[in-house]
């Protein structure tokens, strides 16, 4: 395919579950469900509702197992959705610090703990997932076969850590104690299904598009670890935006389909020098350094050829995660990390890990790491190790704080989140009941109307504009 009949232009989203815990100062204790319920008192009360849409268009609620989730609304560029992922944090540590406060008022006291990881103490996970809208012509399982091994071996270069100790009858029982590279690489069970908590699997497939579903499919990757690190995050997300045009465009990738996917991940993630060989289905081996060296080969190449557009993710953000990408495989090669380590999660937070060990002469297992290992994830900026280590210059940012602030009440402004964002403003002075999903705005009741947004890269057309013109003036009005 000629690169330049490519649809460079991907709406992409990341949805983040975040730990929730708490210390109180009172004797009671609030359990996950019940500091989850005052959590989100402020959003119920306003909204009558655990499940709403921000102002700046992305989704806000309360997913199964009490996990306050983010879900970005929709961005058409690596670097805006970096920020919106920033902004999901800024607005839940707003809604975690009203919290103690209301806890503060009635006598219970305390800190409330939100944390941006993937599995809690006693062996749960929870997910960040990514989401790619891909067209609909380019066949699933051909997409999976090339894109699997791509995502098994990825946590080289983005995963967040973890310190890993054996658990009985856990996916980790084989393994002895020691330092792993992502937290979701042992709580896959399958390459692809539909399922999503029962058998988590790497690529869901449930075709839930959230648009024209004669044009367009929606890639559920759920693999992919939680990042602190905004370089890290760009990193995880820019490679597969590569790797995904490449594919479309039918560039010729070499064969590394895998025997066992989820074995593979699992050896990957405690073998940090990559050279673990990994079975192919084809009789032959290869290892995670040396698929992913061939990825970053062909993305180099890709970069070279790729159209530059006024719209979608602009090359030079692009060219800085292809430098990254490899400066990274260079130091799994070498094993000196020195030159990444201010910017890949997994990195920095293993050097933290190793400074206080060997200060302490303490061993892997120790409590005290395994606290640090935590609260690297603590989204409070006053508190996590992640946010310390920024102020003293040890770990790279990439997003002014100022756009994440700015985005943690407007909605990005060139995809359809847009008109969403438009209507989310228009109803919130008013009376009347509104539904709205990705796809839909709908002024409910008697005399009511609605706008579908087939479309995820329309923001905003003469006749849409008319429509919400239309919508807003039902919202004025009030409700028979």
């Amino acid at each position: 395919m000629d690169p330049n009949t490519v649809h460079t232009r991907r709406i992409t989203g990341l949805e983040t579950e975040f730990g929730i815990t708490s210390v109180l100062d009172s004797h009671r204790r609030l359990g996950p469900d019940e500091v989850a319920r005052y959590l989100f008192a402020p959003v119920v009360e306003k909204h009558r509702s655990s499940n709403i849409y921000w102002s700046n268009a992305s989704r806000v609620y309360l997913d199964v197992g009490a996990h306050p989730e983010f879900a970005t609304a929709e961005c058409d560029s690596l670097h805006q959705l970096v920020t919106y992922d920033r902004a999901g944090e800024l607005i839940f540590h707003r809604l975690a610090s009203r919290c103690e406060e209301t806890l503060a008022e009635r006598g219970i006291g305390g800190k409330v703990y939100l944390l941006k990881n993937n599995t809690d103490s006693v062996g749960n996970s929870y997910g960040c997932h990514e989401n790619y809208l891909v067209g609909r012509e380019l066949p699933l399982k051909a997409l999976s076969t090339q894109l699997l091994p791509f995502l098994v071996t990825r946590q080289l270069i983005c995963g967040a850590g973890k310190i890993s100790v054996p658990t009985a009858g856990a996916p980790n029982e084989n393994f002895g104690p020691g330092f792993c590279l992502s937290q979701r690489s042992d709580h896959v069970w399958e390459g692809v299904s539909s399922a999503t908590t029962r058998s988590r699997p790497i690529i869901n497939t449930r075709d839930e598009p959230h648009a024209d579903s004669s044009r367009f499919r929606r890639l559920h990757v759920i693999v992919g670890d939680s990042n602190m690190s905004e370089t890290t995050t760009a990193l995880k997300v820019g490679s597969a935006l590569l790797v995904l045009e490449m594919i479309e465009a039918g560039v010729n990738l070499p064969d590394f389909e895998l025997s066992n996917e989820i074995r593979s991940i699992r050896e990957i993630a405690r073998d940090l020098t990559g050279s673990t060989p990994l079975d192919l289905r084809n009789g032959t081996s290869a290892t995670a350094l040396a698929i992913q060296r061939a990825f970053h080969a062909a993305a180099v190449d890709w970069l070279a050829q790729r159209e530059e557009d006024s719209t979608g993710t602009p090359n030079s953000q692009l060219a800085a995660v292809v430098e990254l990408w490899g400066r990274v495989l260079d130091c799994v090669e070498t094993g000196d990390f020195s030159p990444v380590d201010t910017e890949i999660d997994w990195v920095i937070k293993k050097k933290l890990l190793d400074a206080v060990a060997a200060r302490g002469n303490l061993a892997i297992t120790d409590p005290r790491l395994a606290q640090i290992d935590l609260t690297y994830h603590d989204i409070n900026p006053d508190r996590g190790l992640f946010h310390m280590l920024v102020r003293r210059g040890a770990a790279k940012t990439l997003i002014d704080p100022a756009a994440v602030d700015l985005a943690t009440r407007q909605s990005p402004q060139t995809t359809r989140a847009a008109v969403r964002g438009r209507f989310l403003t228009a109803s919130e002075a008013s009376s009347r009941q509104t539904t709205v999903d990705w796809s839909r705005l709908k002024v409910n009741g008697e005399g009511g109307g609605e706008i579908l947004l087939p479309d995820p890269f329309c923001a905003g057309s003469p006749e849409i504009d008319a429509a919400l013109a239309d919508l807003t003036g039902l919202l004025a009005e009030t409700p028979l």
